[in-house]
């Protein structure tokens, strides 16, 4: 990995954590440098509006932010900087995850976030590396690749599905 982070993996509450670690594997997988940190949009207003205006000085390339209930941090982030932001809603209590989807996903005109799934912060990660693939040739191919194991993953489980029978298939 690179000295200086590529992938920005922010998150309003330590507790939004475990729904990010998916993009932090996806990284890692990749061997793509990246930083984690807690940027709330409530709570630290002036560190959220710091982080957004530097992380691209900083060689921050993508910033994927996990935010739940009012899930302000992926738009203000996005508001705040010219880099793309991947909006990640993370599983509420009250109702499971659609009010942070909702709030992600209704941005205004002119400033867009890209959501993935309710806690799918695994499909954010793998976004943050297509994107850094468009202009790194290498990962671009080590995307295809995965994309390929895919593929042969799901060609194995109907070979076995064709050989033991949809009774008799175990997951």
């Amino acid at each position: 990995m690179s000295q200086s982070p590529l992938v920005g993996i922010i998150m309003g509450s330590d507790s939004d954590l475990p729904t990010m670690q998916g993009a932090i594997a996806v990284c890692e997988e990749f061997e793509v440098s990246f930083e984690v940190a807690i940027v709330s949009a409530h709570r630290t207003p002036e560190r959220m509006v710091d982080y957004a205006k530097t992380a691209r000085d900083r060689g921050i390339k993508v910033i994927i932010a996990g935010a739940g209930g009012a899930a302000h941090l992926p738009g203000m982030v996005a508001s705040l900087t010219p880099l793309p932001v991947i909006g990640v809603p993370v599983a509420t209590r009250n109702l499971g995850g659609v009010d942070s989807l909702y709030s992600i996903v209704q941005m205004p005109a002119g400033i867009p976030v890209a959501t993935v799934a309710i806690g799918n912060a695994k499909n954010a990660g793998l976004l943050a590396i297509q994107i850094l693939g468009t202009s790194d040739p290498q990962l671009c191919d080590r995307v295809r690749q995965y994309r390929q194991s895919l593929q042969e993953m799901v060609l194995e489980k109907q070979a076995k599905l064709d050989e033991v029978g949809y009774k008799n298939y175990e997951l």
